[in-house]
């Protein structure tokens, strides 16, 4: 793994996300503002709401993550991006019609292929792929037991570990280039388990990550989650990262947001908005430019 180097001779650097939600969404608005190419890799395993549903019906990987991503990648002069988000009432009550246009594109040139062409529909700046085209089933041993589907994991308590099933899942189209190519790969924000480790759960997306020489970034959430990281410190981040094959080189904390000093390079610098409740894709892209080119561990 880099130590931030890559892009010391002023080309743009290549920039991966990873994770899911709308946490994934901040960190590709982030890195827009200095990635020359840019990449976000999207968790497919939730069985919640519109996702879960067209899931169900289709057949297809949970969608409603892929469309957050694009949805604030999109240009905002195209009168699509506009819709996106928005949600029908009545018969088809609660669907998201972004998700509804990647079904019928899905349906026509397959499910990543269907990506790319809304990609370009909306005039996102990034490419946007899932992790895989296989529908996946999130599974997490906790203190009460096997817990299994991306919202029952959720709900739980006591997180031990989790991983996707089928295990064996190839990755999709692009995912192995993109990660290998890198200079920095930047995990979260976003939920622990079933967004950011919900997307690196395939032991063949966790070795494709180990083997690149990028600068892996995780950025630390600003609060708990309850129930599923009550009581988690900024060490138990990284511990829970490291129990799935995932090791960071550096990790981004906004200043008093959690505590706790985990044996890796902590980067502590404003990066939420003024409310405190998510982060601020412009100063966060300010913090994520800044550990690329240095020559040195950060002050």
């Amino acid at each position: 793994m880099s130590t931030g180097d890559a892009r010391s001779t002023g080309e743009r650097a290549r920039v991966v996300g990873i994770g899911g939600g709308h946490g994934l969404a901040a960190t590709l608005r982030a890195a827009r503002s200095y990635a020359g190419e840019l990449t976000g890799i999207v968790s497919v395993a939730d069985d919640g709401g519109s996702s879960g549903r067209l899931r169900a019906a289709t057949g297809l990987p949970a969608m409603g993550d892929i469309r957050r991503c694009l949805s604030s990648l999109a240009d905002p002069t195209s009168r699509l991006s506009e819709i996106l988000e928005y949600r029908f009432s009545g018969v088809l009550d609660g669907h998201a019609f972004g998700n509804l246009i990647i079904v019928a594109l899905a349906d026509r040139m397959g499910f990543t292929a269907a990506i790319a062409e809304l990609t370009r529909l909306v005039g996102s700046p990034a490419k946007v792929v899932p992790v895989t085209e296989a529908p996946l089933v999130l599974m997490a041993d906790t203190d009460d037991g096997r817990v299994e589907g991306q919202v029952a994991v959720q709900r739980s308590r006591g997180i031990k570990h989790v991983a996707l099933q089928p295990a064996d899942a190839p990755l999709a189209p692009g995912v192995v280039d993109a990660v290998l190519d890198a200079d920095q790969i930047v995990l979260g924000p976003g939920s622990l388990y079933t967004s950011v480790l919900a997307a690196l759960a395939l032991p063949a997306m966790r070795a494709t990550v180990a083997t690149s020489s990028a600068q892996v970034v995780y950025v630390c959430n600003l609060r708990q989650q309850v129930p599923e990281t009550d009581g988690y410190d900024v060490a138990a981040h990284v511990a829970a990262l490291r129990d799935h094959g995932v090791e960071p080189d550096v990790v981004v904390c906004h200043p008093g947001a959690l505590p706790g000093q985990p044996d890796v390079e902590v980067v502590s610098r404003p990066v939420a908005r003024p409310h405190g409740l998510a982060h601020d894709p412009v100063l966060l892209g300010e913090a994520l430019a800044a550990l690329l080119g240095r020559s040195g561990p950060a002050e």
